[in-house]
């Protein structure tokens, strides 16, 4: 069994050309509790640290000069006795990732660098590190006792059992890693984007970009979450948020939103999209007073007194995939600009809604009205608070 007191205890070396990088893991590495960091801005001195410390896991930039990652890589061969390389490559080049994965790389870091993503996958590439070395310890110890006593029947096959659970574990964790891969797009959009990686004949890639006539976009906000973090510990900050977001991602999945991202404090869905949906209004309300009603069952467990702040406009937009450092599915267009006015212009607690919304719900939801406002880099805009449902909501 792997205790979290042995995986902070693992050995890591950080390696990055660029002194800026180097400084900002470690210190997000001994922030979370890690305590053996050691790091190198020399590629070429990479091998004989491994050799001489057995680090439990490698960050390691793919691009530097003089000796780049996968040369690293190939030289890490020569040094690590078995075929399991602990090695987490940092890249800014979303192409170099499958390359760095048949490279032997265990799993990868986008940069610029996201604070929960890193120790995330930090943790768990260390895990499983951690369960294969376990794993390797019982093996050659099982093989010891069959050398020096002969076991019964019964007793090998158990031991043979507790040795595949072990090989079964490590299996889990290598799905988890591919599924995080999965989650950074949505699956039609991630498709196409695999296939337009495939091309080999030199032709420019497809651009992955699509009109929506009508769709609804949702903006939420902690309010004044900065405030209420000061002092908090980076372990205690990335937990809090990850379990607020976790909820509002079982959410959308449940009212068939797709969560387009998070921004510090702030989240961002949107429904019809990628594929279009007749009540995508509807759904986009329905998940806004999910919303409001989680973050009160999450004060209540956690004794914290967070106010959630939601806005939705309907419209057209248009989505598609951009970056070159870092792929991400994203909207634009004055529906998406409209709706984040509606956030940051409305009150905690509350759902701020549209006129355009306010009319594709119809009577299915109760509503407040607020008026005109002035929003800012819109012009006015007339208002109305999503109150609740009525008996009449189909889905409640």
């Amino acid at each position: 069994m792997i205790h979290s007191a042995d995986i902070l205890a693992a050995r890591i070396l950080v390696v990055d050309d660029m002194e800026a990088n180097v400084l900002l893991l470690e210190q997000m590495l001994r922030g979370a509790g890690y305590a053996c960091v050691t790091s190198t801005t020399d590629p070429r001195t990479v091998c004989d640290l491994h050799r001489l410390h057995r680090f439990d896991l490698i960050l390691l930039d793919l691009q530097m000069p003089g000796l780049d990652g996968f040369q690293v890589m190939d030289g890490l061969k020569d040094v690590e006795a078995d075929s399991y390389r602990p090695v987490i490559v940092i890249t800014a080049q979303p192409d170099h990732k499958l390359r760095a994965l048949r490279a032997g790389a265990k799993d990868f870091v986008s940069k610029p660098f996201d604070l929960a993503e890193v120790l995330m996958r930090v943790h768990n590439m260390l895990e499983v590190r951690l369960l294969h070395t376990e794993s390797l310890a019982y093996g050659k110890a099982l093989e010891q006792k069959v050398r020096e006593v002969e076991a019964s029947r019964e007793t090998i096959v158990r031991q043979s059992d507790q040795l595949r659970d072990l090989y079964d574990r490590l299996v889990e964790e290598q799905k988890v890693s591919e599924r995080l891969l999965l989650n950074l797009l949505p699956l039609p959009i991630a498709e196409r984007l695999k296939a337009r990686t495939e091309l080999a004949d030199g032709s420019p890639p497809e651009i992955i970009a699509d009109n929506f006539p009508e769709v609804s976009v949702l903006f939420a906000d902690l309010v004044q979450f900065s405030r209420f973090t000061a002092g908090m510990s980076a372990e205690r900050l990335v937990a809090v948020l990850n379990e607020i977001f976790s909820n509002f991602d079982s959410i959308a999945d449940r009212r068939g939103l797709e969560k387009i991202k998070t921004i510090g404090d702030a989240y961002m869905a949107a429904a019809g999209l990628p594929v279009p949906a007749a009540d995508h209004a509807v759904r986009a309300a329905h998940m806004a007073l999910d919303m409001i009603e989680s973050i009160e069952r999450f004060n209540e467990r956690s004794g914290y007194s967070l106010q959630l702040r939601v806005g939705i406009n309907s419209g057209a937009v248009v989505a598609g995939v951009i970056g070159k450092r870092k792929f991400i599915y994203d909207l634009w267009g004055d529906a998406v600009n409209i709706a984040s006015r509606m956030e940051s212009h409305g009150m905690a607690g509350r759902v701020q809604v549209t006129e355009a919304t306010r009319q594709r719900l119809g009577e299915a939801f109760l509503f407040e009205k607020r008026g005109t406002i002035a929003a800012k880099g819109v012009g006015e805009v007339c208002t109305w608070f999503l109150t609740g449902r009525n008996g009449r909501s189909s889905c409640k």
